[in-house]
């Protein structure tokens, strides 16, 4: 071996018995943080809610929601299946949330008419005006900001994870709501996060306002906490499994 490869074999291995001593020098409890300790929770079952979600449809009635304006809500519920009545409105929830992780499971109806958006359309709001697109986009072309997945009008998803018109869809979705500052101005957007069918289409995007149907977003102050909202749109779409964990 010659000398100056002896000497870089010598640097090399005092450098690592250096490394070696740093490492094991000090008190490594130091860097130990042992408060606050996350909360137990029980786990669900393949899609089923954790220990600590809010039931908001467990397949047995409507107590958590109500119609728009106020009183029942309309739509139907039949072996464990909400179902979208058309011409009867939107529903909400009595609850307010912020922050969350939601869970919904969907389904557009098996026989399929129309085309685009006349076809098992429908829509999930956060906070009753961020709109997650519910559509069938099996093999039914629209504008890709509001196909199935899109934050509508705003985000096209990353990929189209649609399932055949009469296949059950979940939609898993992190919502983190907008901070607004004094005077209505928006230091902080509102971001989501969707899994739809287990396949990232939405990954932490910002959301540039209220979801318009005509024109560009924008935000409106709104309550710190407001409604969950499901869109009435002339289909029969139907609901069931659906829970939320306020984060």
């Amino acid at each position: 071996m010659s000398k100056s490869r002896t000497i870089v074999l010598i640097a090399i291995l005092t450098l690592g018995a250096v490394s070696a001593f740093t490492q094991d020098q000090g008190d490594p409890t130091l860097t130990e943080v042992w408060k606050p300790e996350p909360s137990i929770i029980i786990p669900g079952v393949s899609s089923g809610p954790p220990s600590d979600a809010v039931i908001l449809f467990d397949g047995t009635d409507l107590s958590a929601w109500q119609a728009r304006n106020g009183g029942a809500p309309p739509w139907e519920v039949s072996d464990g299946v909400l179902t979208v009545l058309p011409d009867t409105g939107d529903i909400m929830t009595k609850q307010g949330f912020s922050d969350v992780q939601l869970h919904v499971e969907w389904r557009t109806p098996a026989i399929v008419t129309g085309e685009g958006q006349d076809r098992g359309n429908s829509g999930i709001y956060l906070m009753s005006r961020y709109e997650l697109q519910v559509l069938d986009s099996y093999e039914n072309r629209t504008y890709s900001n509001g196909q199935a997945g899109s934050i509508y009008k705003q985000h096209i998803p990353l990929v189209n994870a649609s399932r055949a018109p009469g296949a059950w869809q979940t939609y898993d979705i992190i919502f983190m709501a907008p901070r607004f500052r004094a005077g209505g101005t928006v230091p902080q957007p509102a971001t989501m996060t969707v899994f739809h069918n287990g396949v990232l289409i939405q990954n932490h995007v910002a959301l540039r306002g209220t979801s318009v149907f005509i024109g560009e977003a924008e935000y409106e102050a709104h309550g710190s906490k407001e409604p969950l909202l499901l869109q009435e749109h002339d289909h029969p779409v139907s609901y069931r499994n659906i829970w939320v964990r306020e984060l």
